[in-house]
This record gives C-alpha cells, structure tokens and sequence, in this order.
C-alpha cells in the first residue's frame, strides 16, 4: 500500500487546512498572549492593588505562569484522546474552552468590588487558558503536517507556527490602539476589558472554519490499521493500543527529551522579547508604555513574516541546521537586545526587539515539522505535545517571572541575558545530539526505530 504522503492534496485543500490551523492557533494564541500583556501593563493594579508596583507586577506574572503549569495537563489529556480520535475532535473543543475563558476575563470583577476572591477566579481561567493551549499547539500542527506534501511540509507546517506572531501582533495591536485612544483611567476601569470579550467574535469565526475540514488522512490510515491489529492481539496488547502515553514514554522518551531541550531557548527568549519587554522598556529604561507596545507591534509583524522563509529553508537543508542557527543567534544577541533598549530610542528598541524574533523564528518555524516527525503516528499527537508542553513549565512559565526578579535584585540587565543564553546553550546541545527527520515520512510503520540499532519489535511498537 504507498503511503498517505505519496499523494499530496490538491493545492486547495492543502490551503484550507492551513488556514483552519493558522485561524485557530492565531485565536488562542491572541487569547494567551492578551493575558500576558494584560499582565504586564494593569492587572497588577487591577487585582494586586495592595502591594509595591514592581511586587504587584510579579504577583501578576505569577497569574500569567499558572497558565503555562495547566499547558502539560492539556498536553496529556488532548494528546491522548488526539491519538485515539483524531486531531480535528480535540481542536474544535480546545478553541471553544479557551475562547470561553478569555471572554470571561473580561467579565471578571476587580480585586476592589469582590476582594481576594478576583486574583483566586483570575487563575482559575487562566488554568483553563493553559489546559486547551496545552492541547491546541500539536493538534494543529499536526493536522497540516499529515495532509501536507512531504517536500514541503516545513513550509506548510511552518504557516501554523505564525499562529504565534499573529497573536500577539493582534493581542497587541488591540491594546496599543485602546492605550492611545483611552485615558489611562479609562483604559484602567473598563478599556482593558474590550479586547478579551473580543475573543467571543473570533472564536464563532475559529469555529466555522475548524469544522469545515477533513480528518487527516495519516491518522485516519493508522487507526484503520490499529483496529485490524486489534482483532488479532490479545488484551494486554490491544490494550496497550489504547495508551498513547505509555508508547510514547516506552518508544520516544529521548524524542521527548529532545523536544523538551530545543524548546528552552525558544520559548525563554520569546517571552523575554515580548512580555518581560514591558516592564524592562517602561522602567529600566524610561520608556513609555505605548513605544513598548508600538515596537513590539512591528516585530510582530516582521516575525510573521519570516517564519515561513525559515520553513521552507528546511525543507533543503534540513531542520537541525536552521535550528541550531536560531538557538546560538539568540544568545549571542541578549547583550546587543538590551543595549539597544537601555539606549531609550524607539528606532533602537525596534532594531533589538525584531532582529530578536528574527532568530527565534529560525527555531520556532521548523519545530513544528521536527517534533512531528520525531513520532509515530498513532502516539504523534502525544509524543508532540508532552515534548513541547512539559517544557513550557521550565522555559515560558518563569521566563517573566524570573527576568523580573533579577532586574529587581541586581538592577542590571547583565543576569537576564545570561539567563537566556544559559538556555540557549541547552538548545544547542539537545538539537545537537538529535537525528536529522527532514527525509521521513509521516506514514513509516515505525519512525521511532528508523535511525536506531534494530530490535525485536513488540505489537504496541508497530503503530503507524
């Protein structure tokens, strides 16, 4: 039988799955990225009135990291029933429960009308935020990534990546307008709240776009192959079929610790770049609160842009080589980051936030195709997400929060960029001791055994 890769869709297929999956990764990614602008720039004075500015902005981040501890969760439950279902089920309800969330932010009463109990619902929503993002992330990436043409399929699984990007331009883009429109007592009391009931509209577009597409055709050939195995197994391995989790830890525990080491540096240096930006930019070096959203606005725009460039650059010469350059890049780049900003310039502070999300676009846009075909299909949802959601609790959930403690403790940028470089020294050596995956297909009765010494297969070890 070829293979499911063998045959690409047509092109206008191909397309339609790519929006679905861009739509939908740019909705909740506006929903997470909002929070943590939001964050950064009132919910200390909104729900943490009682405490000193820069206290009260950490307590705020603390909120924003409980998002990133749920993410893990979400990971595990989705990548599960993602595996056993489909991708197309689980992306459907994890845009619905964090588009509900977010909405309901904007609902939320203030510390000043219900006391202790607005931080306590706070986190709760932010859980929930963190719980359908954990789930989002290798759904969608994965539902282009096994319908897309495998020459390409950097490239085409590169355009849900820009998810990212386009979340935070329009998370962002939405908070620059109202801060430059409203008063700063305005936009305190009830300005803040517009774009998160915003969410509600975007989501009912997410929705009708996500339902029009196919399952994808990779999956949908493995579970046909699953449940003819399954008539000729006995219990203990048809069971085994039905637990993704204990395949992936059994089969892909290094490709876990892999992606978990190649996220380090990605995922410390975005939220330094974008979230920990506004509190560095607005009181380490003087800058407004709007030239610290304006420069992170444009960078946005030009990270968007070539995310896909990045992509397609590993389709030739594979994903290690464009990954490796964004890892040592961005390293190298933390001392020039926050040179450029403590200079106070809005030119500078534009120069050092875009070049930043240039190199972190080197590694962001090709992750999706590499942790892909790290796994075999039928624990692929899983495998993907655990690798990239685990991380997440040691990289994103305390980047702010650490960068913020550092600041406040030596007063010097000097820790922070050690900080990041730090975790881009770990990228570099987990995506150094990693196989090249470029070449494979998604469709392979075993990707998990391809490169390795050959061993007697068991019945849960031939899943795809």
């Amino acid at each position: 039988m070829a293979s499911a890769e063998t045959a690409p869709p047509p092109p206008s297929n191909l397309r339609r799955i790519v929006a679905a999956s861009l739509i939908g990764t740019t909705i909740e990614w506006y929903d997470f990225f909002l929070y943590g602008s939001a964050a950064a720039l009132v919910f200390n004075k909104l729900f943490f009135p009682d405490y000193d500015p820069l206290v009260g902005t950490l307590l705020s981040f603390l909120t924003y990291a409980v998002g990133f501890a749920a993410r893990p969760i979400g990971a595990l439950v989705f990548g599960h029933y993602g595996d056993r279902l489909g991708r197309k089920k689980l992306l459907v309800l994890s845009l619905l429960m964090m588009g509900g969330a977010t909405f309901a932010i904007g609902l939320l009463p203030t510390y000043a009308t219900i006391g202790v109990a607005a931080p306590v619902l706070l986190t709760v929503l932010r859980l929930v935020q963190g719980f359908a993002l954990g789930g989002e992330w290798g759904g969608a990436v994965l539902l282009v990534s096994e319908h897309g043409d495998a020459k390409r399929r950097g490239f085409w699984a590169s355009w849900p990546q820009t998810g990212a990007p386009a979340g935070q331009l329009l998370a962002t883009g939405v908070l620059s307008l109202l801060t430059a429109t409203l008063s700063d007592g305005a936009f305190g009391s009830w300005g803040w709240r517009i774009p998160f009931l915003l969410s509600g509209v975007l989501v009912i577009v997410g929705l009708w776009i996500r339902l029009s597409v196919d399952e994808s055709p990779v999956f949908k050939q493995a579970l046909a192959q699953a449940e003819a195995r399954q008539a000729t197994q006995d219990g203990q391995a048809a069971e085994a079929e039905k637990l993704p989790l204990v395949s992936v830890l059994r089969h892909h525990w290094r490709d876990v610790l892999i992606a978990m080491g190649a996220r380090m540096a990605e995922n410390i240096s975005y939220y330094v770049i974008t979230a920990f930006i506004l509190v560095y930019a607005t009181t380490a070096a003087g800058v407004s609160r709007q030239t610290a959203l304006n420069a992170v606005l444009i960078a946005s725009a030009v990270h968007f842009a070539v995310i896909p460039a990045w992509g397609a650059l590993s389709d030739r010469i594979g994903r290690r080589p464009v990954y490796l350059l964004g890892a040592a890049g961005v390293g190298l780049w933390m001392f020039p980051f926050f040179a450029l900003i403590d200079t106070g310039g809005f030119g500078n502070l534009i120069l050092a936030v875009t070049v930043g999300l240039i190199l972190h676009g080197a590694m962001y846009a090709p992750q999706a195709a590499f942790f892909s075909e790290m796994f075999a299909t039928r624990m692929r949802y899983s495998g993907a997400s655990i690798g990239a959601q685990f991380a997440s609790v040691a990289a994103g959930a305390p980047a702010p929060l650490i960068a913020t403690a550092l600041l406040s403790d030596y007063g010097s940028s000097t820790p922070i960029a050690l900080y990041v470089i730090a975790a881009a020294v770990v990228t570099l050596i987990a995506v150094g001791v990693a196989k090249e995956t470029h070449h494979r297909d998604l469709a392979d009765v075993d990707v998990s055994t391809e490169d390795r010494p050959a061993e007697a297969p068991t019945a849960d070890a031939r899943i795809a």
